[in-house]
């Protein structure tokens, strides 16, 4: 089986986007670019993002799953405790990534990112991915 390049495929999937469109409507000065960066460059922002990707995946499942008729409303409820840390929220938008929103009824209330487990398909199941040390 061929070995997959994440990178390489990244990096096709960002091309195909096209131009970003500018993060600001007027020019941006020197002093500005430096703010920016001093900002934006800083650790705390990627977690930050991080973070709000994932309250953005459980918005959007957890509403897709109760319109699709896939989940009652009355458990969006039950999985509050566990949104209310960045390692809940983490381990859940994992676990809706993963699984299609016809699924949600099954998604764990309190998954916990050391119950996940690398897959291990078997003869005739989908390919997997496998780390290219390079």
């Amino acid at each position: 089986m061929d070995q997959l390049q994440i990178d390489e495929i990244v990096q096709r999937i960002d091309s195909s986007f096209g131009k970003e469109p500018p993060f600001s409507a007027r020019a941006l000065t020197e002093d500005d670019l430096a703010t920016l960066e001093r900002v934006f460059g800083d650790v705390g922002y990627q977690d930050y993002l991080e973070d709000q990707a994932n309250r953005q995946i459980i918005r959007v499942y957890l509403t897709n799953a109760v319109i699709l008729g896939f989940l009652p409303e009355q458990r969006i409820d039950k999985y509050s405790s566990q949104v209310e840390s960045n390692e809940g929220r983490a381990a859940l938008s994992l676990h809706m990534l993963m699984n299609s929103v016809e699924d949600a009824s099954t998604l764990p209330l309190e998954p916990r990112l050391e119950e996940l487990k690398p897959a291990r398909p078997g003869p005739g199941c989908a390919p997997h991915l496998q780390v290219v040390r390079t």
